[in-house]
C-alpha cells in the first residue's frame, strides 16, 4: 500500500474536484461493516418486504429516481427547481 502524509495538503489535491456525494460514497464503500451488509443483502435471493428500504435508510442511500427511460428529468426528487 503506498504510504502517503495524510498531514499533506498535496496529498488530498484529487479530492478537490470530488462532488459532496462522490465524497460520501468513497468513504462509505471503504466502511467494512457496509460492505458486510450490502454483501448480505446482495446474496438473498427475494428480498424481504422494506428490506432494501431499511438498507437504504440504514446507510443513508438515495435513488430519487429509477434507472433509464422510467425515469422523467423533472421529477427527480433532488430537484429545487420549480416545474414549469
Amino acid at each position: 500500500m503506498p504510504m502517503s502524509d495524510w498531514q499533506s495538503p498535496a496529498a488530498y489535491e484529487h479530492a478537490q474536484d470530488i462532488a459532496a456525494a462522490g465524497m460520501a460514497w468513497e468513504y462509505l464503500r471503504r466502511d467494512d461493516e457496509y460492505r458486510r451488509a450490502f454483501q448480505r443483502t446482495k446474496m438473498l435471493a427475494a428480498p424481504k418486504p422494506g428490506g432494501r428500504k431499511a438498507f437504504s435508510e440504514r446507510w443513508g442511500l438515495r435513488f430519487p429516481c429509477r434507472s433509464g427511460a422510467a425515469c422523467r428529468p423533472h421529477a427527480c426528487l433532488l430537484d429545487t427547481g420549480t416545474l414549469a
